[in-house]
């Protein structure tokens, strides 16, 4: 009696079928990440019922006079952005907290905000609650 079978097993593996699958995942999960987008600027509405910023880093003033403070130290127009940049060298998440008084007209706030915007810095304009 011969036992001995004409056909053997391969005991090989093909590892093309799951290189298919990881690359379509891949793929998969590239594009889907592109969907998600994040907003550049975090800030609080005024009058709001929100809560306050707990963590305050920097802080970032506009008077009815248009004169620019940033951790109470008065700054030309000019110098905001160097001195923002300079104030959050070094520190990790840095919170900018946004002062601007009502009577200041919306582009001169949503030039500070750009500032934040374009060096990746997170800004919150601070807010009355309302009564």
């Amino acid at each position: 009696m011969n036992f001995n079978r004409k056909s053997k097993v391969s005991a090989d593996f093909a590892m093309s079928s799951m290189t298919d699958l990881v690359f379509l995942l891949l793929i998969f999960f590239m594009l889907t990440s592109t969907l998600v987008t994040t907003r550049g600027v975090d800030f609080l509405l005024p009058q709001s019922n929100a809560q306050t910023v707990k963590r305050q880093d920097i802080a970032v003033a506009i008077t009815k006079d248009l004169e620019y403070s940033v951790d109470g130290v008065t700054v030309p127009h000019s110098g905001l952005e160097s001195r923002i940049l300079a104030a959050a060298a070094g520190a990790e998440e840095t919170t900018i907290v946004l002062y601007v008084e009502t009577s200041v007209p919306t582009g001169t706030t949503v030039e500070v905000l750009d500032i934040a915007m374009r060096n990746q810095l997170k800004m919150v304009v601070a807010t009355d609650p309302k009564k």
